[in-house]
C-alpha cells in the first residue's frame, strides 16, 4: 500500500483529537478534514444533541455511511492533511493511523469544560457528562460493527496509540510528529 502524507486521528471521546490536530496543522503546515464537525452541524440542524444524533444514525445508516465516505473522497483529491475522524483510519488506510486514549474520568472533565461542545452537549455535572460519553461510545461501537464490521477500539488498527490522560496536547503532538516521520521513511 502506498503511504500518503495524511495523519488520521481517532480515539476516545474527549481524548484531545481536536486540540492535537490544531497543533499538527500549524506545525506541519497541513490542512484538516473533520467529519465530526459535519456530524455536529447535522445534529444542530435537526435540533438534536450529539448523543441523540448518534442514536438517529443507528436508524439511518445511509447518513452514517455518507459521513464516513466523505473522508475517503476527500483523501482521493488531497494530501498533506490531518483527518480528525473516529473512523479516519478505516476510511483512509494509507494514512498514518493514530489512536488517542484517555481515562474516562479525565475525558468527562475535559468534555464538561469544553465550550465548543455547548449547544450539542448540555450537562449539569461531570458525572452526567461521563455517563453520556459511555452511552455515545457504546452507540458508536454498535453502529460501526453493524455497518462496517470494525471495532475502533481494536488497537491493531493503528500505527501509534497514545494515552493522553497525563500528557499536554503539545507533548502528544510531538510524539505523533516523531513517529509519523519515522513511518514515512519506512517501506
Amino acid at each position: 500500500m502506498t503511504k500518503k502524507n495524511i495523519i488520521s486521528l481517532s480515539g476516545d471521546l474527549a481524548a484531545g483529537k481536536g486540540t492535537v490536530s490544531d497543533i499538527l496543522i500549524k506545525d506541519l503546515n497541513y490542512g484538516i478534514y473533520r467529519n465530526g464537525e459535519y456530524a455536529r452541524k447535522l445534529a444542530r440542524d435537526m435540533g438534536l444533541n450529539i448523543t441523540s444524533f448518534n442514536a438517529y444514525l443507528g436508524e439511518h445508516p445511509e447518513i452514517d455511511m455518507k459521513i464516513e465516505k466523505s473522508a475517503t473522497e476527500y483523501a482521493k483529491e488531497h494530501d498533506n492533511f490531518i483527518i480528525d475522524a473516529r473512523l479516519g483510519w478505516y476510511a483512509v488506510p494509507e494514512s498514518f493511523k493514530v489512536y488517542l486514549r484517555v481515562d474516562i474520568d479525565e475525558a468527562a472533565k475535559r468534555a464538561f469544560e469544553d465550550e465548543k461542545r455547548k449547544g450539542t452537549e448540555e450537562f449539569s455535572s461531570i458525572e452526567e457528562q461521563k455517563q453520556d460519553l459511555i452511552t455515545r461510545f457504546n452507540l458508536e461501537n454498535e453502529r460501526y460493527w453493524k455497518l462496517y464490521h470494525v471495532h475502533k477500539e481494536d488497537m491493531s488498527n493503528y500505527d501509534l496509540v497514545i494515552d493522553t490522560t497525563k500528557l499536554t496536547p503539545q507533548e502528544v503532538a510531538e510524539i505523533i510528529k516523531r513517529e509519523y516521520f519515522k513511518w514515512l521513511e519506512t517501506e
